[in-house]
């Protein structure tokens, strides 16, 4: 099959679906954004006996906290970040409440409500643009040098790049719209994937510019056309398997109900779905249109 070819449909895709995600993302709130983002209140509680995690969410989210943060402590304690009580004040009738229904899970050894502030989340973020940006860079020089023997090696690092950003964009557009439907949240979570699907990206891109390599050096007269086209056809298979078992992995976690790793597993499962369609059909697709300037009048044939 000639994938190069049809070039032109795959680009028109993933632009509709980036606009769809942009528009999401124009018209406000553009997100549903995580308490780890917004102030919030964090208690730390202690039982005499053990108690089990799964226990107390459920005491939480019978009282309409749903969007808690619960971790295991040591011993029989519990750190649970959630959105800020209406007071903090021991007589708070919202505090004492919550206070009273996990007691009810066993005796508490202690109770105690903090007010904290979304300070440290905004510095994660910070790093991860910081970490990405450095990133590229270092991407950048490297697939410039590591294929130096194909022309404009440049290009390459620069279109590696350019997929990983269409990824971003697909997981962004995604999570705008699903906080909309599904109340899907964007939280601390959702970083370590942005971080995960970047370096997926990379990876699935690299796998099959090497393969260009390859057959470029075999067959130096063959146009860039026929070269890409035969790459993404060999390497397609190993691609198309890799993902999926992946993706089969990652369903299976959350339909097994991962509730405090669920923004993780969802920007995992459309990054790995987007990271190897761009692999395959929009980056090595790119060299061909950047190969033969076709940037401008790409979309003004009538063939498409």
């Amino acid at each position: 099959m000639d994938f190069v070819e049809k070039r032109r449909w795959f680009f028109m895709f993933s632009i509709t679906l980036i606009i769809a995600g942009i528009v999401s993302i124009s018209i406000p709130p553009s997100f549903k954004i995580g308490i780890e983002f917004t102030s919030g209140s964090a208690i730390s509680i202690a039982y005499e006996t053990v108690v089990e995690q799964p226990d107390v969410r459920n005491i939480l989210t019978e009282n309409g906290y749903h969007d808690a943060i619960i971790q295991k402590t040591s011993g029989n304690g519990f750190f649970i970040r959630t959105r800020t009580l209406d007071s903090n004040d021991i007589t708070s009738s919202e505090r004492k409440n919550l206070e009273d229904k996990l007691s009810s899970l066993g005796n508490l050894n202690a109770f105690d409500v903090s007010t904290v502030s979304p300070i440290v989340a905004q510095e994660t973020v910070r790093n991860a643009g910081i970490a990405v940006f450095v990133a590229s860079i270092a991407i950048l020089i490297y697939i410039t040098w590591a294929f130096r023997l194909v022309p404009n090696p440049l290009r390459m690092g620069t279109v590696a790049i350019i997929a990983a950003i269409h990824d971003v964009l697909l997981v962004l557009g995604f999570f705008s719209l699903a906080g909309r439907f599904i109340n899907l949240e964007i939280n601390a979570m959702f970083i370590t994937g942005i971080l995960t699907v970047v370096g997926y990206s990379v990876h699935d891109t690299i796998v099959v510019f090497d393969r260009i390599r390859e057959n470029f050096i075999k067959n130096p007269s063959r146009s860039l056309e026929i070269i890409v086209n035969t790459s993404i056809s060999e390497t397609l298979g190993r691609s198309l398997t890799t993902s999926f078992t992946t993706v089969i992995v990652i369903a299976a976690m959350l339909l097994m109900g991962g509730q405090t790793i669920q923004s993780l597993l969802y920007t995992l499962l459309i990054g790995i779905i987007a990271g190897t369609y761009s692999s395959l059909w929009i980056a090595s697709q790119m060299l061909v249109v950047w190969e033969n300037k076709e940037w401008l009048r790409l979309f003004k044939s009538s063939k498409i």
